[in-house]
């Protein structure tokens, strides 16, 4: 991850590969929003870059060849887009120019910001955009295309508040927040042939060692224990595959927490859609099924970093759905852990058995409340698209966990569970059915289900489905691949029960 620092120096003298100030539009055209940039720079961009076709929009970055007067190489211009009606940029517009900006910048070392930060919040935001967007995947190129790829390895932010306290501290948490995504796009961009069930298992177990905190602990069951525990789900999904599944539990517990909270994470570490077999085109993105469970796991990591006064617990679900000559097939029977009974009538429904599995262990071992992170259906897509999740269950935890992703600028919807889907769980040989005849509504359906395993423990399901990984062009501090979705809406969620416990 990219080396950050604060200063309060001229960035104008600051020797550094490229100078980022910030763009945006106004009534006259164009204006150059930065920190202590001096007004004969200021006024020179102003009059040359609308002759470039530089508009200041929200997300467009420009290079331009630095003048004399500039120590660094490039000057790039991130837009901003216009202001709010009391003249400031929100946070998630300063968060995504410092992202967008120090992305374009790959395979460039060092880089300058003087983006305006005239709060220490404003500040919190630019800090974490810049790290977030100084991200690439680089594992299995070599030669010279990694070197091309690289992302920016030394930023130097410029701010008023260079030496202020909570700047130094809010710069300690985005290193540590934009970690915990980065170590979640690592996970998703791996190829499935590297990381299966028992390799994702052994990658927590890594992420934990490295993280050396007491109080941490990692249990795993392997494919034995699940079967003589009763875990129907997880085996039956992954009975088709010469990788077995695996249930990772990882428990992070505080002294003196007073608060309990368990995340479940779906981690179909490949998904074929097994007997009922997707179609072949865009199948390659099914490498991505095991998001959920990768933002579960750095979520963990990043509240045992952060020191958070709340006990976590992350349930990492993990299966390979593959059409082998011993798959599951539409029309078997398999028993969750707890009892019940469900008929498989799609077996690329299969991301809700599993995390049937983990919501009943989460129960079993007692929380206060329960959230599940998923890439769970086709339907978010077609209801929310590609960069919008959706978010479900009891009510008040359904409005927390929204809250809680407006605080971190992840875009979330909350959506409803209507009574009458209830009625599509009907199964004429099992308890239930694991996917409804009537394909309407499947994101809603799906939470309707998962809700049959979670008693009467306060309980919210995020459907990443779509916004998990990217297959577009990148945009803001959004890289192509995976993204790493929902690990700061559930780092903010955990820090406000810690707050609201103190």
């Amino acid at each position: 991850m990219a080396d950050l620092t604060l200063s309060g120096k001229n960035p104008t003298a600051l020797k550094a590969d490229a100078l980022v100030v910030g763009t945006c539009k106004t009534s006259d055209g164009l204006a150059v929003v930065a920190d202590q940039l001096p007004a004969d720079l200021v006024r020179q961009i102003e009059t040359l870059a609308p002759q470039l076709g530089v508009t200041g929009a929200r997300g467009e970055v420009r290079k331009l060849p630095a003048s004399a007067d500039v120590k660094a190489s490039v000057l790039v211009l991130s837009g901003l887009g216009e202001r709010e009606a009391d003249g400031t940029f929100t946070t998630e517009t300063l968060r995504r120019a410092a992202g967008a900006a120090v992305r374009e910048l790959v395979g460039t070392a060092s880089v300058a910001l003087a983006l305006p930060t005239a709060t220490e919040e404003d500040l919190a935001a630019v800090v974490e955009g810049a790290l977030l967007g100084a991200y690439s995947y680089t594992a299995y190129r070599t030669g010279d295309a990694a070197a091309k790829q690289a992302p920016v390895s030394s930023i130097e932010l410029v701010t008023p508040f260079a030496r202020s306290a909570r700047a130094k501290a809010a710069v300690e948490r985005a290193k540590v927040v934009a970690a915990a995504v980065h170590g979640t796009r690592d996970l998703i961009n791996t190829p499935p042939n590297h990381l299966f069930p028992a390799a994702f298992a052994d990658a927590a177990k890594t992420a934990l060692k490295e993280l050396g905190a007491k109080g941490v602990k990692v249990t795993v069951l392997d494919e034995k224990q699940l079967a003589s525990g009763g875990y129907g789900g997880l085996v039956g999904v992954g009975q088709g595959s010469s990788r077995p599944p695996r249930l990772v539990k990882i428990a992070y517990a505080p002294a003196k927490a007073s608060s309990r909270v368990a995340l479940v994470g779906k981690g179909i570490t490949f998904d074929t859609g097994g007997i009922s077999l997707k179609p072949p085109a865009g199948m390659h993105a099914m490498t991505s099924d095991m998001s959920g469970a990768a933002a579960v796991l750095h979520t963990v990591v990043a509240a045992a970093r952060l020191g958070l006064n709340v006990a976590v617990t992350g349930y990492l679900c993990l299966a390979e759905n593959m059409p082998g000559g011993n798959a599951q097939r539409p029309g078997d029977v398999v028993t969750i852990r707890g009892g019940k009974t469900v008929e498989i009538t799609n077996t690329d429904a299969e991301g809700r058995l599993v995390m049937a599995d983990g919501l009943v262990s989460a129960v079993e071992d007692g929380h206060d409340v329960v959230l599940d992170i998923a890439t769970l259906t086709g339907a978010q897509v077609v209801a929310l698209g590609h960069r919008v999740s959706g978010v479900l269950g009891d009510e008040h935890v359904r409005d927390a966990v929204k809250a809680a992703a407006d605080v971190a600028g992840e875009s979330f919807w909350p959506m409803p569970m209507p009574e009458e889907l209830k009625a599509g769980l009907k199964s004429n040989v099992a308890d239930m059915v694991n996917s409804a005849s009537d394909r309407a509504g499947g994101m809603l359906f799906a939470a309707v289900f998962l809700k049959e395993f979670v008693g009467e423990t306060p309980w919210g399901h995020l459907d990443i489905a779509g916004p998990a990984f990217n297959e577009k062009a990148a945009y803001g501090y959004t890289p192509v691949g995976g993204t790493g979705v929902g690990v700061r809406t559930l780092l903010a969620f955990l820090e406000e029960r810690a707050r609201l416990d103190a």
